[in-house]
């Protein structure tokens, strides 16, 4: 005998989404407040990207009703990869992983990204494992546990995110003897909404660059290391109608 499905949690309501918007100003405030006294160099690039760009398929079992995929967004998709040069840290990669996925909130800016989970066991992320990140901005949401390895985690966005995509996290040991922490995010606006603030307005763009950067010169810190050479970030902008086809804009995982 089959055991019934929970039905899919229903999106924001009105009510709720304009209380988002509302305090999207002041998460926009000491974000980039944050920036101005930043003293690390940020070395950005922005090309146009292609199908080359899309992010993986959610994997079989992963995927389900309560997955928010690209099609369910709006607007033109970003994949931007951040990395960071990591020296002196004691750890090997996969310690680095370790330490970081220990205590997400560890990591991310309290001021504007709060990981509560809402599935699965106490202690770090394991496959299967649910979370709400509450921030001040339009893609606050719940994302599921879609991989993790000893050098990896991804997490892809749920039904109610205004946000649709996956993001992941990785650590990696370098020829020379050093680490690298690196973030690569496939993000694309949840709604019309949002699509107006992220990729028209760019407000909440920059605000979740910010927030990424943040998150990577946390990691060598917690890491016990020092960031070498600033942060890398690419961001390629992906039209929306490759949003809206393809085998990683779809359902099925492989």
């Amino acid at each position: 005998m089959s055991t019934p499905r929970a039905a899919p949690p229903r999106g924001p309501s009105p009510l709720r989404r304009a209380g988002v918007l509302a305090r999207f100003p002041l998460g926009v405030l000491v974000v980039s407040w944050q920036y101005l006294w930043r003293v690390t160099a940020l070395h950005r690039a922005e090309t146009s990207g292609d199908e080359s760009d899309l992010p993986p398929a959610l994997p079989d079992g992963l995927c389900d009703e309560r997955s928010k995929m690209l099609t369910d967004g709006a607007g033109p998709m970003f994949h931007r990869r951040f990395r960071v040069r990591v020296e002196d840290s004691p750890l090997t990669a996969a310690g680095m992983t370790d330490a970081v996925m220990a205590n997400l909130n560890r990591v991310a800016p309290s001021s504007v990204a709060v990981f509560h989970k809402t599935r699965g066991p106490g202690g770090p992320p394991r496959v299967g494992d649910e979370y709400r990140v509450q921030m001040p901005g339009p893609w606050d949401g719940p994302v599921r546990v879609v991989h993790r390895d000893p050098l990896s985690l991804r997490l892809g966005t749920l039904q109610g995110h205004l946000e649709a995509g996956q993001i992941e996290f990785r650590s990696r040991e370098l020829a020379d003897g050093g680490l690298e922490f690196g973030i690569e995010a496939w993000s694309r606006a949840g709604d019309r909404m949002a699509d107006l603030l992220y990729s028209r307005l760019r407000v909440a763009k920059e605000m979740q660059f910010n927030m990424w950067v943040h998150f990577c010169l946390r990691a060598a810190a917690v890491a016990g290391g020092r960031v070498a050479g600033g942060v890398h970030i690419v961001t390629r902008s992906i039209p929306e109608a490759l949003c809206r086809a393809g085998p990683a804009a779809s359902r099925t995982g492989g």
